[in-house]
């Protein structure tokens, strides 16, 4: 069984190589390592074997685990309520979850409370899939000219997707390319609001697959630190 610093070093080769099958390479994709249920002593293993980005899916797992792990960039990667927004605008670098106009509002107002310009990814559900959250690819031009013209606390740097699952990643190519294809053409605008840095896609199972569809932000949490166990989850 491998130590978490030896996966993370398995990742990075991974990532390296899918990176060069489509001329770029390793360093040009973030790794955000995924901690949902795991102690504040997991990640601080991580951020020891190089991690610098951590996501979570949960406020609460943010709030608990905060003050116990070492200095690192927090993402939310998960589904974010409007009443939970407050608890965490000073603590994250970037929220990938923003699956509604209703949440911008919230974030730009608990941003500027803060005096903070929040970064922020749309989420996409290109899949259209009924158990996952996100816009469809046809209502992310509106939601991007909403948040423009009425959320001076927010900047845009890019997209976020999670695929369906499917047990060959190759069939869910078509649902990267596909936000692929918006984040392109939507990071041509120019707006100081509007910075497309980032494209979130992939996870464990199919993050190669992501990269070689032009993601540059991949989100790994049991290639990293092995199965959850949920038991340990509020």
């Amino acid at each position: 069984m491998r130590t978490i610093k030896e996966n993370i070093e398995k990742i990075n080769e991974m990532k390296a190589a899918a990176a060069a099958q489509c001329g770029r390479t390793g360093d040009d994709v973030l790794l955000v390592g995924v901690t949902k249920t795991r102690t504040a002593d997991e990640i601080n293993e991580g951020i020891d074997a190089g991690l610098t980005d951590i996501g979570e899916n949960k406020v609460q797992e943010i709030m608990d685990k905060y003050d116990f792990v070492k200095p690192v960039r927090w993402h939310m990667i998960g589904h974010l309520q409007t009443n939970k927004v407050k608890y965490i605008i000073d603590k994250v670098s970037m929220i990938h979850s923003v699956d509604s106009y209703k949440l911008a509002e919230e974030i730009n107002k608990r941003a500027g409370q803060h005096g903070l310009v929040m970064d922020i990814l749309i989420q996409v559900n290109s899949a259209q899939e009924e158990s996952k959250f996100g816009i469809s690819t046809d209502e992310t031009e509106e939601m991007i000219r909403q948040i423009l013209e009425n959320c001076p606390n927010i900047r845009i740097r890019g997209l976020m997707c999670i695929a369906p699952f499917a047990e060959d990643p190759n069939d869910i190519r078509v649902y990267f390319a596909e936000v692929k294809k918006l984040y392109d053409q939507y990071g041509k605008i120019q707006h100081e609001r509007l910075d497309f840095q980032y494209l979130s896609m992939g996870m464990s199972h199919d993050f190669e697959v992501a990269i070689l569809e032009g993601s540059n932000l991949v989100r790994v949490g049991t290639a990293i630190f092995g199965e959850r166990d949920y038991s340990k989850q509020k």
